[in-house]
């Protein structure tokens, strides 16, 4: 019989579940189309067979262990002396070009540190998103989505993937960092590729890596009134590596899921009776669309990752040191301990994570979100879905939760007037 200090490396543990990471039963892919085109269904069984932690594949040869259970989940979260989130024992043992790495390595920043280190970073993360003026950001989301509402009011149709979500979420984490055009693009081409974690996604992280280091450098010369300058300004004093891979994470945060939260925001609202099912006589606003996503299709579906420094043990389930620990943000929401189906107003879901490495930008990220939905709204109040919604179509990834494209028909109509 082995003992929690052999577990690493041993194959069975002296408890009746054993580990998910040493199963010898077939893992669960998280990247197969598969499981992208119905995760509810897939959490019910894993749910059904395993309970709350479930043996894993987050890429080929990649094992993990997923928490699917609301209580265990806070629990991992609230304890980052036990669940640290520094990955670095991890990927010894991962090759270089193994497609999730660059999600999952090291970086020194806030998302993968822990300790003084993360409460440094953490500290300079907050001041800097703090010199964003809310009120200015209404006005900016406007000035965004208009130009982009006027490219396609006039044709009838539109994909709000690809003509809107993107390039106004592309859009507004540029304004705020205060990135210039051309390094957001290599910044967003970089981001996408490590987001769906296929081949080119090694290639992707040392784009977005270089991307900002430009923009690091450049704030340093010209400052202004923007994300990256209150970090620069910040008496944490932040080096250049520091630099680049706290603002990578900010883009990362405000890019891919801001995207997400929309797109999957306006599909409810397009498809539910509740909201109108084509917008007009809906009895539910935006913000309760929003607040039901983020319980039920958050953008983020399965992330907030930490590596146990030694083996540990969560009912009856020996979790392995130095191997990944994946929450389901999506599998947790919806778990039955403690599903209600009311979603207004309530803030329990996991969607922005809980504990020292909840998200600071969960504000800022709400309001470019609804205003960004109430504009499109607002111009095309007829909007509805162009095919069923049965025919749509989930970008796999282990991480996401992401439509190809959200295609729709609507009265065609005249330009705004751009203010």
């Amino acid at each position: 019989m082995t003992t929690p200090e052999s577990a690493t490396t041993s194959r069975f543990f002296p408890v009746t579940h054993g580990s998910p990471i040493d199963t010898d039963g077939p893992r669960i892919s998280l990247y197969s189309t598969e499981f992208a085109a119905n995760p509810h269904h897939a959490y019910r069984e894993m749910r059904k067979r395993y309970g709350s932690l479930v043996p894993v594949e987050l890429a080929p040869g990649v094992p993990a262990t997923l928490v699917i259970g609301y209580y265990t989940a806070l629990r991992i979260l609230n304890d980052p002396d036990h669940f640290p989130a520094d990955s670095r024992n991890w990927q010894q043992g991962v090759p270089k070009d193994c497609p999730v790495r660059p999600m999952l390595e090291w970086r020194p920043a806030a998302i993968r540190s822990s300790g003084r280190e993360h409460a440094r970073y953490r500290e300079a993360t907050v001041a800097g998103l703090g010199v964003i003026d809310l009120f200015e950001l209404h006005s900016t989301v406007e000035r965004i989505a208009i130009p982009l509402i006027n490219t396609f009011c006039q044709n009838g149709t539109a994909d709000l993937v690809g003509q809107y979500a993107l390039p106004l979420s592309f859009a507004v984490i540029n304004a705020i960092l205060g990135c210039p055009q051309e390094i957001g693009r290599r910044a967003a081409a970089g981001m996408a590729a490590l987001m769906e974690g296929a081949d080119a996604a090694v290639e992707g992280n040392k784009m977005v890596a270089d991307a900002m280091f430009e923009l690091v450098c450049l704030k340093r010369d010209r400052p202004g009134d923007d994300i990256v300058s209150g970090l620069l300004a910040h008496p944490a004093n932040l080096d250049d590596a520091e630099m680049i891979h706290q603002v990578l994470s900010l883009y990362a945060a405000g890019m891919e899921p801001t995207q997400n939260l929309i797109v999957n925001t306006l599909r409810l609202m397009l498809t539910d009776t509740r909201f109108g099912g084509g917008i007009l006589g809906g009895t539910m606003s935006t913000r309760d669309a929003l607040d039901e996503v983020l319980f039920t299709d958050p953008p983020l579906s399965n992330y907030c990752i930490t590596f146990p420094k030694q083996p540990v043990l969560i009912e009856g389930v020996w979790l392995p040191a130095h191997q990944p620990v994946v929450i389901s943000m999506t599998g947790c929401n919806n778990d039955p301990a403690i599903t209600t189906g009311e979603y207004t107003d309530n803030s329990s879901h996991l969607a922005w994570s809980v504990g020292p490495h909840a998200c600071p930008a969960r504000s800022i990220a709400t309001l470019v979100v609804q205003d960004a939905i109430d504009q499109l709204l607002d111009a095309l109040p007829e909007m509805r879905l162009a095919i069923p919604v049965e025919e749509l179509e989930w970008r796999p990834g282990a991480f996401h939760r992401a439509l190809v494209s959200l295609p729709v028909v609507f009265p065609e109509s005249p330009p705004l007037q751009v203010f």
